[in-house]
């Protein structure tokens, strides 16, 4: 099916309050040094104890609505990535379409872990494509501090809290959206995880404490290998080869893990975007923020291609280029 949409506009929130390196010093056995060899993070946003993913989902639709003068009136649909909602329901997309009065939208979440934003894309250039809608609110909003177990040194030194917005529709403009990808190996689950109404998985009990669980070793591994071959059938799927792509923009989830990957493909990181320096790796938030932060300084120019690729819990990756018509 020929793609019909396009992203007309883009937005982020972030948290004020600061969690930096030499702040998690005085929680687990770290140090700044270390933290910024093995991750590359300096530091990442944390919500207040009130503040939830619905809030820092209502932020960046403002700031999506600030920076592009957009009007929502006519929003048909809202889609909201996140593995943190406030409630097991309503929904946070419910609470995002009550909070601007969207009076014709639907409303539903979506959760993909940290590849959720690239599947949200995919489902609202699939729907917009379609006919079935005409102009679609695609939000990733993530809590992690949350379900961050501030007793492990090996996941509290990587994750922070953001959102991203994206204005997904029909125009009159074509090309948006010029290839997806996607797959997922669920046997896989036990790698990274957080409990919930069960906490058994595959018949062996999982470490149940409601915060999120990783074996990153299995999880490093995993994306190394999933993620380069994914970019290579993603490119060869869109008839387009690596010099054609502008700005390669993988999920923030370890600049190490980033750099092996793009060494595997030969891409040098000087064409690779990452939000983690200073927000930490932000589930499926982290992409829709390098973009946004990466369009805010100019670096991303119209008619630029983007090779975004998300992949995390699940396990579950995606992929998509898009043709930026901003």
């Amino acid at each position: 099916m020929e793609s019909k949409a396009i992203i007309t506009a883009i937005g982020a929130y972030v948290p004020e309050h600061r969690m930096t390196n030499h702040d998690l010093e005085q929680l687990v056995d770290t140090s700044d040094e270390w933290i910024v060899r093995r991750t590359g993070m300096k530091e990442r946003r944390i919500a207040a104890p009130e503040e939830f993913s619905s809030d820092l989902a209502c932020g960046a639709v403002r700031d999506l609505v600030d920076r592009c003068k957009t009007d929502l009136t006519d929003v048909d649909l809202v889609i909201v990535s996140t593995t943190t909602p406030d409630y097991g329901f309503p929904n946070v997309s419910s609470r995002v379409q009550a909070a601007f009065q969207l009076k014709h939208a639907g409303a539903i979440d979506l959760s993909a872990a940290c590849s959720g934003f690239e599947y949200a894309l995919h489902v609202a250039n699939g729907l917009v494509s379609s006919g079935l809608n005409k102009k679609i609110l695609v939000i990733a909003a993530e809590t992690m501090s949350k379900v961050t177990d501030y007793t492990d040194r090996t996941t509290c030194v990587l994750l922070g809290d953001g959102a991203g917005a994206a204005l997904v529709e029909d125009t009159e403009a074509k090309g948006g959206f010029l290839g997806s990808y996607m797959g997922a190996d669920g046997s896989l689950g036990k790698a990274l995880y957080r409990t919930g109404l069960s906490n058994v998985m595959d018949g062996e009990p999982l470490i149940d404490t409601q915060k999120m669980v990783q074996n990153g070793r299995e999880v490093f591994k995993w994306a190394v290998k999933t993620v380069t071959s994914g970019i290579s059938i993603l490119l060869e799927n869109s008839g387009l080869q690596i010099p054609e792509i502008d700005w390669f923009i993988p999920h923030s989830a370890n600049l190490r893990l980033i750099e092996a990957i793009f060494e595997r493909l030969n891409v040098p990181m000087d064409k690779v975007l990452y939000s983690l320096e200073y927000y930490g790796n932000t589930s499926s938030a982290s992409i829709a923020l390098s973009i946004s932060e990466a369009a805010k300084a100019g670096k991303i120019k119209k008619n630029d291609r983007l090779l975004l690729y998300g992949f995390g819990g699940g396990l579950c990756h995606c992929g998509q280029i898009i043709e930026w018509k901003l």
